[in-house]
């Protein structure tokens, strides 16, 4: 005789998938290895559903975020992660499977989460460095997180599950939601994107003008949502007093970040509002103050900017290699260093700076 298993958490989100799709039987794609015994894939499942409205697409929703079957972690709160992905991708008449490379993707996510402990929550957003399908030619290379507009949070025994829609997003939406909110940026463009479902064809919607004028006001409104942002260069050297010349602080940031840096300056410390910059080993935090003083410990450096030092940073960080020296302040020096982007082997496809 074998021992059930306990799906109580599989059947809830199979439960949710039903009530919205009836008796669809969906693609599925489940896992023969365990990813716990070296399998390659960390998701225990996903499935795909035909949808029609607001235009034909392909809905896959993941199991394996959250937990499936018994309650292993200790928070009882949240199961799991505390969230499943879903992602909506367009489709062809022709088509009878949803495209590899969206499968690929979400188990990539898995791959993110599993391996970094790193969780997504809604208005987040993820740069790829690149095509978010890989060798194809679309100006999409990032992501970002929000409510699924279809699927209500689960209660289930094991705890608390979001269902969060990936949203396929270009470089310059990605810049806006960093200076503003993502949430604000989507909505200005819903028109574009219906239903946010993912279209690798479709052209910035920052180029309708309309909409770049509604973001526009949304930034200078309310400034950026953006509190923390990882970045992949940063360093710090401390000033030094010579025997002639004392020699500045040296603040260091890679070119791909100096710009988005600077403006997210105008959008926190000019709104009131403090940006911390994290990398492996060292935080930066950056605020706005009536006069210009460096902390530094363990770890962390604390820059309290004057307006003057703030305004002219946001004016001189731009994503080019060189010294910025302050004409407001003689102790603070900023190095912008040239940004490498790299494919998932290593090897470089671009340089900024």
């Amino acid at each position: 005789m074998t021992e059930e298993v306990n799906t109580t958490g599989w059947d809830a989100i199979e439960e949710s998938l039903t009530k919205l799709y009836g008796e669809q039987e969906p693609k599925h794609y489940g896992t023969a290895i365990s990813y716990m015994l070296g399998g390659p894939d960390p998701l225990d499942g996903l499935s795909a559903y035909k949808a029609e409205t607001p235009s034909p697409h392909w809905h896959i929703v993941t199991f394996g975020f959250s937990e499936l079957y018994e309650k292993e972690l200790e928070n009882i709160e949240y199961s799991g992660y505390g969230f499943e992905l879903s992602f909506r991708v367009t489709h062809s008449q022709e088509e009878e499977e949803p495209p590899a490379w969206a499968l690929n993707l979400l188990q990539n996510m898995g791959r993110y989460v599993f391996n970094s402990n790193n969780i997504f929550a809604s208005g987040d957003y993820l740069d790829a460095n690149g095509p978010i399908c890989l060798g194809a030619d679309t100006q999409l290379t990032a992501l970002a997180f929000i409510p699924d507009p279809e699927l209500d949070t689960l209660h289930t025994p094991n705890g608390r599950v979001e269902f969060l829609q990936m949203v396929g997003i270009t470089e310059d939406e990605l810049e806006a939601m960093k200076v503003w909110n993502t949430r604000g940026v989507l909505e200005a463009g819903k028109a574009e994107i219906p239903g946010y479902i993912t279209d690798l064809s479709r052209n910035c919607m920052l180029q309708v003008p309309a909409i770049q004028e509604s973001v526009q006001i949304g930034i200078d409104r309310d400034g950026s949502n953006t509190g923390y942002l990882f970045v992949d260069q940063l360093a710090w050297e401390p000033g030094k007093n010579g025997l002639f010349k004392k020699k500045p602080a040296v603040f260091t940031l890679g070119a791909k970040q100096a710009s988005t840096v600077g403006k997210l300056l105008r959008g926190r410390l000019l709104k009131g509002k403090d940006l911390m910059l994290v990398s492996e080993g060292l935080s930066v935090t950056l605020e706005h103050a009536s006069t210009t003083e460096l902390e530094t410990g363990e770890g962390t450096v604390h820059l309290k900017l004057d307006e003057a030092v703030v305004n002219e940073l946001i004016h001189k960080l731009l994503p080019k290699e060189g010294e910025i020296r302050m004409s407001s302040s003689k102790d603070l020096m900023i190095q912008v260093v040239k940004t490498y982007i790299k494919d998932q082997d290593g090897n470089v496809t671009s340089t900024i700076g």
